[in-house]
């Protein structure tokens, strides 16, 4: 009895270091192998060869299931005609049972006893292992695993043709492993890496950033057409050069009766040179510098790119019906992912602010996703700033000091400009001081 126990670990063992095999060369990052790759290690050069070539990881992992099938099926069918036929004739003579009977509960027994050594040691044991030491799983299953894709070569082919065959009548092109992660993957190592201490809670936030940028669009990160800082062409030199000194950037557009005739923008270098050598403020047309137009659909990383191809910091939004939405510059992308970035001649305004009583000031341009860890909540709608939200949740411009109440969020209007919200005031939801229902006040302060 004792050989064919030891023939049943034997495999199950097998079965340990397919499953091993499998995971590990799944969750390996290609980075850990890189190194160890230079240092020398042969073993790791040639898995890192498998990780970058499709078609062989493809086939290093069908080695990995073919061993965990074969050896599933062997381990039982050898346990049954060795312990089961034993045991059956054990319990035959020994309690009177039937041959029929005496037999199939020791089958019945011995598949239990065998499925439970299997899942736990041939498959969650080493599952665990090889999900916490990748690198060293990978490199340690590896000759094995790459000997038994030769040796399971003809039958590899063979069944992979076969599965080909059958996902061809539904469109699907098969294709090799891919050794990638998705974002949502990705976000997930990231966390898994700030909550082992590797990332710290501000280089996790930009990375988190950063690997959502591109999902953004321009209208989400633009200066509001509101807010646009920018001057009629034909104002007087004596204003011109007052309203330059009071620009609260470096660059100020310039339009034609009104901001749906951009004509460009005037770098205050430009002017202050041109004052400096010829004591007076030049014709505005004569210092015009281009600005490039962007839809508001655009995302942020073709923006980037359409900045980088044109040689400008800054471009004007518009929408489908070429109305100027906003103005976008590459600080407003940059603070999307380190805060805030602001021009060198422009004032600092302030930014969220944590009152005494526990109560949040926010800005009007604050995007919904920004604020939903100062709100304990997710705004969702059409609009993609908190003043925005606030309009369309009341379908009008609210007043100064009015409040009201959003999925159990009370907000107050803190500072209204003259057509969008500057700054609200608001008792995050599940506070002490969060309204209990989901009325809206709509009254006056």
């Amino acid at each position: 009895m004792i050989f064919p126990i030891l023939v049943i670990l034997a495999l199950v063992a097998v079965n340990a270091l397919y499953v091993a095999a499998e995971f590990s060369a799944v969750a390996v990052e290609k980075s850990q192998l890189a190194g160890s790759a230079s240092a020398g290690n042969r073993r790791a050069s040639g898995l890192l060869g498998i990780l970058e070539d499709g078609v062989q990881l493809d086939r290093y992992i069908a080695a990995c299931q073919i061993g965990i099938t074969l050896s599933s099926l062997v381990a039982g069918a050898f346990g049954q005609s060795t312990i089961g036929l034993a045991l059956g004739s054990w319990l035959e003579g020994t309690y009177g049972m039937s041959s029929a009977a005496a037999h199939s509960s020791a089958f019945l027994g011995v598949l239990i006893v065998l499925t439970v050594i299997q899942v736990v040691v041939g498959e969650l044991v080493p599952k665990s292992l090889a999900l916490q030491f990748p690198e060293a799983t990978a490199l340690l299953t590896y000759l094995p695993t790459r000997w038994s894709a030769w040796l399971y070569g003809p039958f590899i082919s063979l069944l992979n043709g076969s599965g080909f065959l059958l996902l061809r009548p539904f469109g699907i092109t098969p294709g090799g492993h891919q050794h990638v992660h998705s974002p949502d993957e990705i976000g997930l190592l990231l966390k898994a890496s700030q909550k082992g201490g590797s990332l710290s809670p501000e280089t996790f936030k930009r990375l988190e950033r950063g690997l959502h940028l591109s999902a953004k669009k321009v209208r989400q990160m633009m200066t509001p057409r509101s807010e646009i800082y920018a001057i009629e062409i034909s104002t007087p030199p004596e204003e011109v050069l007052e309203r330059l000194l009071l620009s609260p950037y470096s660059r100020v557009p310039i339009y034609r009766e009104s901001l749906d005739q951009l004509l460009g923008a005037v770098n205050i270098k430009d002017a202050a040179s041109w004052l400096a050598i010829r004591g007076k403020i030049p014709p505005l047309e004569s210092i015009l510098r281009p600005i490039p137009y962007v839809p508001e659909t655009l995302r942020a990383h073709r923006f980037v790119r359409l900045l980088q191809e044109k040689q400008r910091s800054k471009a004007i939004v518009v929408d489908e019906f070429g109305g100027v939405q906003g103005i976008i510059s590459i600080e407003d992308v940059l603070t999307q992912l380190f805060g805030d970035i602001s021009d060198e001649l422009k004032e600092i305004e302030p930014g969220i602010e944590t009152l005494p009583d526990g109560r949040v000031r926010l800005p009007g341009s604050m995007g919904l996703d920004d604020a939903e860890p100062w709100i304990h909540t997710r705004w969702e709608g059409s609009s993609s700033t908190v003043g925005g939200h606030i309009v369309a949740h009341l379908r009008r411009l609210p007043i100064q000091g009015e409040s009201l109440e959003i999925d159990g969020v009370l907000v107050t209007i803190d500072d209204m400009g003259t057509t969008a919200v500057r700054f609200v005031v608001v008792t995050p939801k599940d506070s002490p001081d969060a309204p209990e229902n989901g009325n809206m006040l709509g009254e006056q302060a």
